[in-house]
């Protein structure tokens, strides 16, 4: 930007100079002293030919350094110096720069052109391109001077109070948290303490406009959001699938899941605290389902447990010898529903009502708890009669497998292109 404000801004430029190291350079400031010193022997009253041809030849010397050594040291340098050989090629029709220079600064030129329109044009098209170079001082350490830090210094100070406030506000709302996490917290503001690379202070002034609602960033959140998904989703759910069927494939194989199916082994002494829990736990459960069963479930399905019982006294009636033949005798069928229906109306009614009774009697209390511990003991001896257990370890083990190979090939069919459409989708029903 040196360029700009030095040229509408030149009290800018006289200022911040000093603090990059900037100065003129010796060898263009050398030319346009010898440029002035020509205008000044051809203003002269009497000009003197001599002195005014050993400074075309100096001139001369000098544009012949500009072709030579890289004099336009600044970052547009290069194009600042073919803009002007590409200006004084034209206006003097020769076919290279060298030649351009060389033929300008004659004093055959300058008569026959006439000098006042030529220096006039080389200070309005030449000279700017020589007053806007520039050379930078060097440190010993071999770097270009900057003394910019100065500046960004307070600015620098007030970022660090202020991060650091926030820093201690949060370690305070949250003091399970370690300075450094509370830190990390708020990494996008450790930006604005980089001494370097402060183009990356945009970032921490984004996100905080962002969070006070100044700045709408959703759009570029949730795309970058779909690239990682599209990316890496597909993968990471890929591992996290085939992470969890393997870990239950290795409770199977160690016992452990056929061990919780039958409410933890009882033949198995329980050794640590987690096991004793995880028993008492599964107790817990059984004993409200059981209760629940009764209290809610049995009522609600009374009428279909007395149809039930009615059906299958009705068959048991129909095996007997001579029923089928007396139950067409008059009044007898008649006798003979009622009857099925009052003993399984007993029945149904009864079983309830001793199951019931035996949550509030201590003595029904008991054999409940004795049936269900007995119940556990009859699984896990099943399962570990005439190889049970392990043919069924096995089959689930390899449905297990083949369930993993259908997960992976659907993940990889679908893609992650596919799941990060699906999400997004589901966020805005959600919404």
């Amino acid at each position: 930007m040196r360029p700009v404000y030095r040229q509408y801004l030149p009290a800018v430029a006289h200022v911040y100079d000093p603090v990059k190291g900037i100065v003129t350079h010796p060898q263009t400031e050398a030319y346009q002293a010898q440029v002035n010193a020509l205008t000044w022997q051809l203003a002269a009253p009497d000009p003197q030919p001599l002195q005014v041809e050993t400074s075309l030849s100096n001139l001369r010397d000098l544009s012949q350094q500009l072709a030579t050594e890289r004099v336009f040291t600044t970052p547009n340098g290069d194009n600042s110096l073919a803009t002007l050989q590409q200006a004084l090629q034209a206006r003097t029709g020769q076919s290279s720069a060298q030649a351009a220079f060389k033929r300008f600064w004659t004093i055959d030129y300058l008569s026959q052109r006439g000098w006042r329109p030529e220096l006039a044009f080389w200070n309005s098209q030449i000279r700017p391109f020589f007053e806007a170079n520039y050379y930078r001082r060097i440190t010993p350490l071999g770097l270009p001077v900057d003394y910019f830090w100065l500046i960004d210094l307070p600015f620098i100070l007030v970022f660090a109070v202020d991060i650091i406030s926030r820093i201690r506000a949060s370690y305070r709302r949250k003091p399970h948290l370690t300075w450094v996490e509370a830190a990390l917290r708020r990494w996008y503001d450790l930006f604005l303490l980089l001494p370097f690379w402060r183009g990356l202070r945009t970032i921490s002034v984004a996100l905080r406009l962002y969070q006070v609602d100044m700045l709408n960033l959703e759009p570029v959140r949730a795309e970058a959001q779909r690239d990682v998904v599209v990316t890496v989703g597909a993968d990471i759910a890929g591992m996290a699938g085939i992470e969890i069927i393997e870990q239950v494939q290795n409770s199977i194989r160690e016992g452990e899941l056929l061990d919780w199916a039958a409410w933890i082994n009882p033949n198995v002494e329980t050794s640590s605290e987690i096991e004793i829990v995880a028993e008492e736990e599964i107790a817990a459960i059984a004993n409200a389902l059981y209760t629940i069963g009764v209290q809610d479930i049995l009522p609600q399905v009374q009428p279909d447990i007395e149809d039930l019982v009615q059906h299958s006294i009705a068959k048991t009636l129909e095996q007997l010898p001579g029923y089928p033949k007396a139950s067409y005798l008059p009044g007898l069928e008649q006798l003979s529903t009622q009857v099925k229906q009052g003993l399984s109306h007993s029945l149904a009614h009864g079983l309830y009502r001793t199951i019931a009774n035996s949550l509030a009697d201590p003595k029904g209390e008991e054999i409940t708890a004795r049936l269900q511990h007995n119940l556990r003991e009859a699984t896990a001896k099943a399962l570990s009669q005439h190889n049970t257990r392990q043919d069924i370890e096995q089959r689930l083990i390899s449905a297990l497998e083949k369930f993993k190979l259908n997960y992976v090939k659907a993940l990889a069919e679908t893609g992650g292109e596919t799941l990060a459409e699906r999400t997004e989708l589901l966020r805005r029903q959600i919404s």
